[in-house]
């Protein structure tokens, strides 16, 4: 049920630092599923009824929450920093070509 909080603090965080942060690097693509996934997944917490849209939003205790952000919010966003790593790389890749090509 807070399996989302991970992310969302991951997507403020790169957010934040996406100015600072190289073309190159593709921090918009980062941003995009972080951000996807952050809703989808509130709006599924929402319609489970697991958040409230009153305080105290979550309606289990931190003796619930925070295990569930250790065993899946921590892992999924590790997921979507390795899978914007691959993509990254594929795209740094395929410029590389496309530069030797033109050349």
């Amino acid at each position: 049920m807070a399996c989302f909080v991970v992310p969302t603090a991951a997507a403020i965080v790169t957010t934040v630092m996406g100015k600072k942060v190289p073309e190159k690097y593709h921090i918009n693509w980062l941003n995009s599923m972080l951000w996807g996934g952050v809703v989808m997944l509130a709006v599924e917490h929402i319609t489970h009824k697991e958040v409230v849209l009153y305080p105290p939003f979550l309606t289990a205790g931190i003796t619930e929450v925070w295990p569930e952000m250790m065993r899946v919010g921590i892992p999924m966003t590790l997921s979507v920093f390795l899978i914007w790593g691959v993509m990254v790389a594929i795209a740094a890749i395929a410029s590389k070509r496309v530069k030797c090509v033109e050349a």
